[in-house]
């Protein structure tokens, strides 16, 4: 009796071609060099993606991350070296993915926060026709979630899908959207002083003079060591996109005047799609990384640029000694990190897509950096970058 293999086949053959990445991708990726962090498989699902990383109390380590239209947490308690099964935190419908849409988490006053964007239906704005931004808030080390909070007051004008939420040194957590009410695309936010228990009065941050900022580029907020808060977006003015600051230095409650990031200037008539990241440091320091034309730069507020090379999809974040970055050569491409008293970038990571880098509150470390593996994707690696080499 001959068996009807043919039928299986196509699935037997997918499988091997994809088993045989995963083993290759681990073979020349995952390896530490003498100077280079030894990267973690974390999630080994090819839906996983946009992770984003956070460290909450006593060092444990938070993952959270898209897959479908699902928001998942995975966490480690052994400093990065293996992660748990994520646990489904929920679903806002239609979940916001892809180019720096996706959820953020935070970590403060004994809560762990995720937030997402979501809606219902196709449409212009990232695939979404309505699309809100919901909080969840989890008391037990993200093994349950309450249920979701809406933060955005208008309905579906978080429907752009970008948005950044950090934690703050008292427990604080905010959180900052592109808003499209009006059609005019503008940064909001909003404020948890309770751990992401409740929210406070919806804040207008930046409403661009000439009309709608960068709609495409998402946001970045930071909070420093002393509760400084820090907002960065791409505006739209006198036909350039460039990066600007604003800071609060009263809980938000009031934001100082915006102010151009570098001294050179990007004219362009389309949205490039390309955010950034603030590290806020000790002695109200930052360092924002963010790119033009095609090249990385990191700057400080009021100085000059400084060029890192040609990159895309920069992040940051304030650890022991100063900032640590991370960035790609391309999308998708080689992620490279450049950390305090490095001399040249490090090649972490051979191909990925969209980094991102979280610090602990108090600046002293850990340092963690996540990102989705590609192209094609075989799930989500982690690596600890104030700590080289071999975890074990």
């Amino acid at each position: 009796m001959t068996l009807p293999l043919a039928p299986c086949l196509p699935t037997y053959r997918a499988r091997r071609r994809f088993a045989l990445a995963t083993v290759l991708l681990a073979l020349f990726a995952i390896g530490a060099g003498p100077d280079r962090p030894r990267a973690v498989w974390a999630v080994k699902d090819r839906e996983a993606r946009q992770p984003q990383v956070t460290i909450g109390a006593e060092g444990r380590v938070y993952l959270a991350f898209g897959a479908g239209n699902e928001i998942r947490v995975a966490s480690s308690d052994d400093a990065g070296r293996s992660f748990s099964e994520p646990v489904t935190v929920g679903s806002p419908g239609m979940l916001a993915l892809g180019m720096r849409r996706g959820p953020r988490i935070a970590a403060g006053q004994g809560a762990v926060v995720v937030s997402a964007i979501g809606g219902l239906g196709g449409g212009p704005y990232g695939g979404l026709s309505a699309g809100d931004l919901w909080s969840w808030r989890s008391l037990d080390g993200g093994k349950t979630w309450e249920e979701p909070i809406r933060l955005n007051r208008v309905e579906g004008s978080a429907r752009e899908g970008l948005h950044a939420m950090a934690a703050g040194p008292e427990g604080q957590i905010a959180c900052v959207w592109t808003d499209l009410r009006d059609d005019r695309a503008h940064i909001r936010g909003v404020i948890s002083a309770d751990g992401g228990q409740t929210w406070g009065a919806e804040l207008l941050i930046h409403q661009s003079p000439e009309g709608p900022i960068c709609p495409c580029c998402h946001p970045s907020v930071a909070f420093g060591p002393d509760g400084t808060l820090y907002v960065m977006w791409r505006d739209a003015i006198s036909g350039a996109r460039d990066m600007y600051l604003c800071r609060s230095t009263d809980g938000g409650r009031t934001f100082e005047p915006a102010r151009k990031l570098g001294l050179g200037t990007w004219p362009l008539d389309v949205c490039p799609m390309d955010g950034g990241a603030i590290a806020a440091g000790p002695e109200g320091k930052v360092t924002t990384v963010w790119m033009r034309d095609g090249r990385l730069y990191s700057a400080e507020p009021g100085q000059p640029e400084r060029l890192l090379g040609p990159g895309v999809q920069g992040w940051a974040s304030w650890g022991p000694g100063g900032p640590f970055l991370a960035w790609l050569d391309r999308r998708p491409g080689r992620l490279l990190t450049l950390r305090p008293g490095d001399a040249e970038p490090v090649e972490l990571f051979r191909s990925a897509n969209d980094p991102s880098i979280a610090a602990a509150l108090d600046g002293r470390g850990p340092v963690f950096a996540a990102w989705e593996a590609g192209p094609g994707g075989s799930g989500i690696f982690v690596a600890r970058l104030d700590d080289p080499g071999d975890p074990e």
